[in-house]
């Protein structure tokens, strides 16, 4: 794959060379007036553009003479600087002229000040970084200017949730960052548009989002080596020591907030006192957060949703309040009842007894998790339910933005109801992508389930959701057993399943949470999934309390807070081995094929993580 993407850049490099010289030759003879004012004009612009080496040919940037990156190798850099500075295409003969001159870049190159200096400008540009430094790329520039750079271009990651090459990934990162920072997308991206305003350290900020992924395909953990190149790139680049440093710890952790925000219960106080402790100043949180934003959005189309949003806003927040040394519990009820006065608003045909009586059963982690849309559309379904008399209810619904089917359940909670849900959606073939766990103030159950759609047609896909959601509701009122209907599915291996390989692993820890055991469970994804985990658990006499569910391509990442039966978390060795077992026998096909590979260093997972 990734010789196909250097011949495919070789492919395009030629293509705009052909163009341009086909341009040339079609291109009508100026007139002689206009020749001789352009003479003037060209004259003019050359030294406009600070650069006696550089003139505006046809409106891009060109060289004068051939010789010209022989004679000063920091052309190299500045033809670029120039084309972010004055807004200029750069020309095909100049470029190519670049990339048969990459020899020129070496130890003295890569060392010198005023070429890492213009580098850094580029990098920082309020202009167009994105775009010049794919043309950097291109050109072979950047590879070799950043050698470490180079080892990742063209170079594919092959899973389903990344839809880019590493390097790609990169620069559309920065591009993300760069329309954040113009103040171009404060809709689309409200927090951090607000943020980015407020930090001190843009400069490090933009090398960290260049660096963050430079360590991929190398045998150690990517955010250490990372943090490694940025510590001794940086320096390199001008950086001051501090710079320097909260670039290094920006690579290393730059993976930090999304896990922690998918996959931890941001309503634990234990988990916002983790992540602050590692985390120590507000100027870190706001550029995390930046960070975080940016590199989800740059994965691929789609993969920055709404919810992803909410958690990270709601990570923010409690560790603001933390790091700030306000008190956590006033700052989340000022919060709450800030979002419920929304709420109320757009409620107008409520009586105040009726909307206190219904905020009064959702406890502060519903109100901070859970985004604004969905408040209003949980309102109007609880509403509707308790009007009529009944205790169970299940609505569906479609995301065209995320391209899901929404499933959402009110039951009386009860250790198998997540089961049940779980189960119905794998009986009818629905890959869970997302879930969010609530449960009432008195005893009901709030499940919002996200499955991955089988139809084009809302139509359809209506009609699907809704035969989940009857099996749902009539397994709760006992007419038939989940467990049958979904042994009466045996859907194939499918293709994926052979093609990727995710070597499943248990982790148990008892440090995360102040009252609940945490069970993280990683795997290669597929329908039914979630369901089997369920219920392994479930014979375990476990209750669980909070679900978390993520999934990245062909990797899935669900965690559980559970307790047992009298409400305490599993600290004996002996039922912590149970959990291991009971959940690696819902991956053994996993397993198996891992060792017909060969692999059997990958299914030896380590023990629990213990506290």
């Amino acid at each position: 794959m990734k010789a196909y993407f250097l011949i495919a850049k070789d492919v395009g490099d030629l293509t705009a060379i052909v163009c341009a010289e086909l341009e040339a030759r079609h291109a009508k003879r100026t007139p002689v007036l206009d020749r001789w004012i352009g003479k003037f004009r060209d004259r003019f612009r050359a030294t406009a553009i600070e650069a006696e080496d550089f003139w505006i040919d046809h409106g891009r940037v060109n060289l004068r003479a051939e010789d010209a990156f022989e004679r000063d190798p920091v052309n190299l850099i500045r033809l670029f600087w120039l084309a972010d500075r004055h807004n200029l295409a750069i020309h095909p003969d100049a470029k190519r002229l670049a990339s048969r001159s990459l020899r020129l870049i070496g130890h003295s190159l890569r060392s010198d000040e005023e070429a890492n200096r213009l580098f850094l400008e580029i990098l920082t540009s309020k202009n167009s970084p994105e775009s010049v430094l794919r043309q950097m790329n291109e050109a072979g520039v950047l590879g070799r200017f950043i050698p470490d750079f180079g080892r990742i271009v063209a170079m594919m990651q092959f899973n389903m949730y990344h839809h880019f090459t590493v390097d790609e990934h990169l620069l559309r990162s920065i591009g993300v960052l760069a329309s954040i920072d113009s103040g171009r997308v404060d809709e689309a991206y409200p927090l951090v548009s607000r943020l980015v305003g407020t930090i001190r350290n843009r400069t490090a900020l933009y090398v960290a989002i260049l660096l963050h992924d430079i360590a991929k395909g190398r045998p150690e953990d990517h955010s250490i080596a990372g943090a490694a190149i940025a510590a001794k790139l940086c320096p390199r680049f001008g950086l001051s020591r501090t710079e320097t440093e909260t670039v290094a710890w920006l690579v290393e952790h730059h993976l930090l907030m999304s896990m922690t925000a998918q996959s931890r219960d941001l309503s634990d106080p234990k988990t916002i006192e983790r992540f602050a402790g590692t985390v120590q100043t507000l100027e870190r949180l706001r550029l995390l957060t930046i960070l975080t934003v940016a590199d989800i959005t740059a994965v691929g189309p789609g993969v920055w949703t709404a919810w992803k949003g909410t958690l990270v806003r709601t990570l923010y927040d409690e560790t603001e309040v933390v790091l700030s040394g306000g008190h956590s519990e006033i700052a989340r009820t000022d919060r709450v009842r800030m979002i419920q006065i929304a709420l109320r608003e757009q409620l107008p045909d409520w009586t105040s007894d009726e909307f206190d009586a219904y905020a009064g059963r959702h406890n502060q982690a519903y109100w901070l998790k859970v985004d604004g849309v969905r408040h209003f559309k949980n309102a109007g379904f609880l509403k509707t339910a308790v009007e009529a008399g009944r205790t169970s209810a299940t609505d569906v619904g479609t995301d065209p933005v995320r391209g899901v089917t929404e499933l959402t359940v009110y039951s009386p909670d009860h250790p198998r109801l997540l089961a049940i849900v779980t189960g119905a959606c794998a009986a009818a073939g629905g890959n869970i992508v997302d879930a969010q766990i609530f449960t009432t103030t008195d005893g009901f159950a709030l499940d919002s389930i996200f499955i991955s759609r089988a139809f084009e047609r809302d139509e359809d896909e209506l009609r699907r959701a809704k035969r989940i959601s009857g099996a749902i509701e009539r397994a709760l009122k006992g007419e038939i057993k989940i467990a049958d209907l979904v042994a009466d599915k045996h859907p194939p291996t499918s293709a994926r399943a052979k093609t990727f390989l995710v070597p499943p692993d248990v982790a148990i820890d008892n440090a995360l949470s102040s009252r609940e055991t945490v069970v993280e469970v990683t795997g290669l994804d597929r329908p039914g999934l979630l369901y089997e985990l369920t219920t392994a658990l479930g014979r375990l006499q476990l209750n669980i309390t909070s679900a978390h569910v993520a999934t990245f391509g062909e990797r899935a990442v669900d965690v559980f807070y559970v307790v047992d039966l009298t409400g305490t978390r599993v600290t004996q060795p002996d039922r912590q081995t149970a959990i291991r077992t009971a959940v690696m026998e819902v991956f053994a096909g996993d397993v198996a094929v891992l060792r017909a590979e060969g692999l059997e260093a990958l299914v030896a997972a380590p023990p629990p993580r213990e506290a």
